[in-house]
């Protein structure tokens, strides 16, 4: 006969682990299904960079306001009120769709092909109206223009412009709509009407004061990193610059004045070689020109004369505008020996000779620059 207390002790640890084992079991499943079920973490955010990497400044999109709600078609319904009349709410408006200019979007990249307003919300019994679309914002540059066809329907050129490209359908009428005195039960009802449909061209013109204008390698881009903050890439190589940059020259009084970089103009841009004058439309708004010419080169006054007919083929008028001619790498012995015969082929016009590479006379570049920002602002107080 075994004794009772070995029957009572020796189970014990046998228990004890199966209940640990079961608890460890328990424990680790409970992990395993707390990760499974965990939400994956949210993509990272790309940086402002990357996002500029393709620039575009100009898309087509197809915009649609939201749709207006339906109309409700009921009637009162309560305890010991047997004719309590109809009570169709009507129907909400559709969302409209507007493009809003903003400083921290630099490209119509982000802007999509397709946007759809929201829809408004059906009426409800009790004349209970539905709930009205929201607005749907879409960012764009500042500079955007906004053209239906040939026509130009918005200039979106100053910091919270906004333009309603396309409106919402209005909301439809419930049954309490038609109550009347000869009808006072009607059934009628109407639907959300559509919203509004329309192909729009968004173009991109950067707004500067000054746009810099010259062929590959005259120094545009090692110029602007000179005289702002902006940071373009500079190269050795023709055609480092492929897209507009924009920096900020700080003078005194507190003054900004925009400078564009405008990539690399050649001879035959207007007839679609090199880059082309696409880029030329982001001058357009620029009140003020600088021709860099490459002084290394010989004969430089035949750049200012390139330069000036490829914007006339581009734009009558465009190369008329107040403009420096700029003459870069003077710090090169065989460019410091340039510099009379381009003044004198130039004749009156203002030439300012520097180095962007070594900052030789930068100073009377921002000096010109402030006088040429000056007379653009008193002209524009004049009228």
């Amino acid at each position: 006969m075994v004794p009772s207390r070995l029957l009572s002790v020796g189970p014990r640890p046998l228990l004890g682990s199966v209940w640990r084992w079961t608890q460890v079991g328990l424990l680790s499943a409970s992990c395993a299904d707390c990760a499974k079920h965990q939400e994956p973490p949210g993509k990272k955010l790309l940086s402002e960079k990357k996002l500029k990497k393709h620039f575009v400044d100009h898309r087509r999109v197809l915009i649609r306001g939201g749709r207006g709600g339906d109309g409700a078609s009921c009637f009162h319904s309560e305890p010991r009120k047997e004719f309590g009349g109809p009570d169709g709410g009507d129907g909400g408006s559709g969302g409209h769709v507007v493009l809003r200019a903003d400083q921290q979007v630099k490209s119509l990249s982000s802007v999509l092909s397709r946007y759809q307003g929201s829809h408004g919300e059906a009426g409800g019994r009790k004349n209970c109206s539905g709930r009205s679309g929201t607005l749907l914002y879409v960012p764009v540059p500042v500079g955007t223009l906004v053209k239906e066809g040939n026509k130009v329907v918005a200039d979106l050129s100053c910091p919270g412009d906004e333009y309603v490209a396309a409106l919402g359908g209005a909301g439809g009428k419930g049954n309490r709509f038609f109550l009347a005195n000869d009808n006072r039960a009607p059934v009628t009802c109407t639907p959300g009407q559509p919203g509004q449909e329309r192909v729009l061209f968004l173009e991109l013109k950067m707004v500067a004061h000054a746009g810099m204008v010259g062929f590959p390698n005259a120094g545009k881009s090692s110029l602007l990193r000179a005289i702002s903050n902006a940071r373009p890439t500079v190269a050795s190589y023709p055609f480092t610059t492929l897209k507009p940059h924009v920096g900020i020259v700080h003078c005194e009084d507190h003054q900004q004045i925009a400078v564009a970089d405008i990539p690399g103009i050649i001879r035959g841009a207007h007839q679609n070689r090199g880059l082309g004058s696409t880029f030329l439309r982001h001058i357009e708004r620029c009140r003020f020109l600088l021709f860099i010419v490459d002084l290394s080169e010989p004969e430089p006054w035949t750049q200012v004369e390139d330069l000036k007919f490829e914007l006339e083929k581009y734009e009558a008028g465009l190369s008329e505008r107040p403009h420096v001619v700029v003459a870069n790498k003077i710090d090169l012995p065989q460019a410091r020996a340039a510099l009379p015969q381009l003044r004198a082929h130039l004749g009156p016009s203002t030439v300012i000779a520097l180095s962007a590479a070594t900052g030789e006379n930068l100073e009377e570049l921002l000096l010109c620059l402030q006088e040429l920002h000056g007379r653009h602002v008193a002209a524009e107080l004049r009228w």
